[in-house]
C-alpha cells in the first residue's frame, strides 16, 4: 500500500536515494529542501518527485510546510528526517553560532517534523518515523562535538518516541550510516579519506542506496513490531 512520505534534505545524497527508493517502492514522496533551487529543479525534472522548500529548522515552517504537502498530496504517514549539516571544528575553536545551527538543524528539526505529523498518525493509527543518525553519534568524532551531540541525540529521541507512539501503531527508528559515498564525504581531502576507508572492515565506504533500503524496509507495512532501534549500515567500522 502507497503512503505519502515526506524526506527532509530530500533531494541530494542520502535523502535522494531514500526519496528515490520510497517512491519505487509504490510510496507518494515530497522531498524537502532548503538551500538549492537548481539542484531541487534538476532533481524533480529528473525523478519527477516533488520538491518543498521550507528550512527544517523552523518549527512554524514545518507546521506550514507539512499542512501544504497533505493539503497537495494526502495525509502524512511517513516522515524521515534526513537533513543535516557540519560545521566542524574544535571545540576551542567553534563559535556558539555553529554549534546553534547543527543542533537546530540536525536535532531540533526531528522534533519539528515529528510535531507536525505525529497528531494525524495517532489520528489513523499508522506513522512511520526514521530518522538518520550517524556513527559518529555513536562512537564520536575528533572535531565534531556539535554534530556528534546532535546525532547522539537522535537516537535518544528515537527511543523515547517510540514508546510513546508504539500503542497508537507508530514506529520511531533511526538508521545510523557510516561513511557514504556523498558529497559529504568526497570533500574530505584524499589522505584522510584513505585512513577512514583502512578503518571499515569491509574496505570501502558505503553508497546511499544501502541506507535508502534499510529506510524502504523500517517504513514497510509488515515492519510494525520494529521500533525503537536503530539499524547500523557501515560495513563493521562500528559494532554497536
Amino acid at each position: 500500500m502507497g503512503r505519502v512520505a515526506v524526506v527532509t534534505g530530500g533531494t541530494r545524497g542520502i535523502g535522494r536515494a531514500i526519496s528515490v527508493a520510497l517512491t519505487e517502492a509504490g510510496h507518494t514522496v515530497a522531498a524537502v529542501y532548503h538551500g538549492n533551487d537548481a539542484a531541487a529543479a534538476a532533481f524533480t525534472a529528473e525523478t519527477g518527485i516533488a520538491t518543498y522548500k521550507w528550512d527544517v529548522a523552523d518549527y512554524e515552517a514545518c507546521q506550514a510546510g507539512m499542512a501544504k504537502v497533505a493539503a497537495d498530496l494526502g495525509p502524512v504517514d511517513i516522515v524521515v528526517n534526513n537533513a543535516g549539516i557540519t560545521r566542524d571544528g574544535t571545540l576551542m575553536k567553534m563559535s556558539h553560532d555553529d554549534w546553534d545551527r547543527v543542533i537546530a538543524t540536525n536535532l531540533g528539526s526531528c522534533f519539528n517534523m515529528a510535531k507536525a505529523a505525529f497528531p494525524g498518525m495517532v489520528e489513523r493509527k499508522f506513522g512511520r518515523i526514521v530518522n538518520i543518525g550517524s556513527i559518529n553519534g555513536q562512537a564520536g568524532q575528533y572535531g565534531q562535538v556539535n554534530y556528534a551531540a546532535a546525532k547522539s541525540g537522535i537516537h535518544g529521541f528515537t527511543k523515547a518516541l517510540a514508546q510513546e507512539g508504539a500503542r497508537h501503531g507508530i514506529t520511531v527508528n533511526a538508521i545510523a550510516p557510516g561513511y557514504i559515498d556523498t558529497d559529504m564525504v568526497a570533500a574530505v581531502p584524499p589522505p584522510v579519506l584513505e585512513k577512514i576507508i583502512a578503518k571499515i572492515p569491509a574496505g570501502r565506504l558505503g553508497k546511499a542506496e544501502e541506507i535508502a533500503r534499510g529506510v524502504v524496509f523500517l517504513v514497510a507495512e509488515d515492519a510494525g513490531f520494529v521500533t525503537g532501534a536503530t539499524m547500523s549500515i557501515n560495513g563493521g567500522q562500528h559494532m554497536y
